[in-house]
């Protein structure tokens, strides 16, 4: 399969997934992972900051304050079977960066909203629209599964 053919897969196997795990790091190098929802159109993946309870305010969230001081970040969508044959992932090494509704990119801000309302329900029932967003841009990706891997 050419490049292009596996990247074209990728990109749909991470279109067609609902959730996924973000890891950043802080300046020590510290890994954090959470799961997230995600919108993806093909060029950028944006995830809310919602309404779900909290420890912390939502400014103050570590995988926010993580991507302020270190951009890098990984994100793994999957499949998990008990029949080991159907296992996939898609791993995405991006930079990410966190979009604020009165920030640089308001329309953008809003066309990711409008987005993941499009695709769960439960965000027409938050104000995510004042929220902060985190939008990561994928420089690469691999995709595996079983018995197959490519990297793109």
């Amino acid at each position: 399969m050419q490049d292009w053919e596996m990247r074209q897969k990728a990109l749909d196997f991470i279109e067609a997934h609902r959730e996924a795990h973000l890891a950043t790091a802080d300046t020590e190098g510290q890994p954090s992972v959470v799961p997230i929802c995600y919108a993806f159109d093909r060029e950028n993946i944006y995830s809310a900051i919602d309404e779900k309870p909290k420890s912390v305010p939502a400014s103050s969230l570590k995988r926010l304050r993580n991507i302020q001081i270190n951009p890098k970040v990984s994100l793994v969508v999957d499949d998990y079977s008990d029949d080991w044959n159907r296992l996939a992932y898609v791993l995405v090494t991006g930079e990410a960066v966190v979009l604020w509704p009165e920030g640089e990119s308001p329309a953008e801000h809003a066309r990711a909203v409008v987005m993941l309302r499009e695709k769960y329900w439960q965000y027409s029932r938050m104000s995510i629209e004042a929220s902060p967003l985190i939008k990561i841009t994928p420089l690469k990706l691999k995709m595996w599964t079983f018995g197959n891997q490519a990297e793109k």
